[in-house]
């Protein structure tokens, strides 16, 4: 079968061996795959993520000297069957799943092994249990959007909302644009989105953000601060020594870019007291002045992926129309054009989410 393959830090088309379904396990035809920032990163960043693996107990590093298939925001296709699986779905049944395979040794990833593949690949096995059917008769290229808004859903849920913040979104990338649908669903208004692509703002304030800001223009804390405002009664209710602070209400800071440098710019520009989700992957080493934290009492908490519960959620968010996932895509390829558009989303002007087809 065809695959777009990571080989020697590039993407290249290549064949590869036919997978084989084993115990409790399903071989899928890929319909549909986003191309996520992390894959970016991966092909970018490769060794560093492999050095930082040793972190990881349990995680096996990906082995650079040889094929990796990237791929892990999907929508596939039932073909068959692996031994001692309960055939839950017929074949033909269009099918999403967390990105993992279970296995004797226990849960490895989908996407950054060179054992599991991913499905920039024409077929892939999955494990039957983390199977859900796609409902609705939904697109196979919308349904590909359930990891990656699930990435949004898990961060506003790690932000322990208590319904009084104003949020302030840092990125309008697809992550951001999924923290923004996440806030919406939510009710937490108002949502303060910054990017300086005219395009992703735009998009932004498609997916609920409420204020659009262009950090080129205008500073997106001041900004902030301008629609976080105390009534006057909240005011009137503060304890004697916070009336000295501003009258602003709590900040809950989304940074979703993962630059170096970038967190230091929010712990700059944040009020006091501001809760911070590290949505946004940085790959680099990066540095931050924890006298800033500490003068601030900064809240700083880094999120990874999500449940099974939010990936399902998100499944069902994107299927009944909850969210606007259409309007994240911005082209398809084949496995020919993977190479060229790993290039191309490089321009935030031109595209937020390319979608592979392997089957073109």
């Amino acid at each position: 079968m065809r695959a777009a393959i990571f080989r020697n830090g590039e993407i290249v088309v290549d064949e590869m061996p036919e997978p084989t379904p084993g115990p409790g396990q399903v071989l899928v035809k890929s319909l549909a795959c986003g191309i996520c920032g992390s894959d970016l990163h991966a092909r970018k960043h490769a060794h560093r993520m492999v050095d930082l693996a040793k972190f990881l107990p349990g995680r096996k590093p990906m082995d650079l000297s040889r094929d990796v298939v990237f791929g892990h925001e999907f929508c596939c296709e039932i073909l068959d069957y692996g031994p001692g699986a309960q055939r839950k779905f017929k074949p033909g049944t269009h099918v999403c799943s967390l990105p993992a395979l279970i296995t004797p040794a226990g849960i490895q990833a989908i996407g950054y092994s060179n054992e599991n593949i991913g499905a920039y690949a024409e077929r892939m096995v999955l494990s039957e249990p983390l199977l859900l059917e796609v409902p609705n008769g939904l697109k196979p290229e919308h349904a590909a959007l359930t990891e990656p808004l699930a990435v949004g859903i898990h961060a506003v849920e790690k932000a322990n909302i208590r319904g009084d913040e104003v949020p302030l979104v840092i990125g309008c990338g697809p992550v951001g644009l999924a923290v923004i649908a996440a806030l919406k669903i939510k009710g937490l208004h108002p949502i303060v989105a910054a990017d300086y692509s005219p395009a992703r703002r735009a998009l932004a304030a498609k997916m609920g953000a409420d204020i659009v800001v262009d950090p080129a223009r205008s500073q997106p804390y001041a900004t902030w601060a301008e629609h976080a405002q105390m009534s006057p009664e909240q005011k009137a209710a503060r304890p004697p020594l916070q009336a000295m602070l501003p009258a602003l209400k709590p900040a809950l800071i989304f940074e979703c870019v993962g630059i170096p440098g970038l967190l230091q710019q929010v712990f700059e520009g944040a009020p006091r007291d501001a809760r911070i989700v590290v949505v946004g992957v940085c790959m680099e080493t990066d540095r931050s002045e924890p006298f800033l934290g500490i003068v601030k009492e900064l809240n700083v908490q880094y999120v990874l992926a999500y449940t099974p519960e939010e990936f399902a959620y998100s499944l069902r968010l994107i299927a009944e129309g909850k969210v606007d996932a259409a309007s994240m895509v911005t082209a398809s390829v084949g496995i020919d054009g993977v190479a060229k558009a790993f290039a191309d989303l490089a321009n935030p002007e031109a595209h937020t989410k390319i979608i592979v087809e392997p089957w073109r």
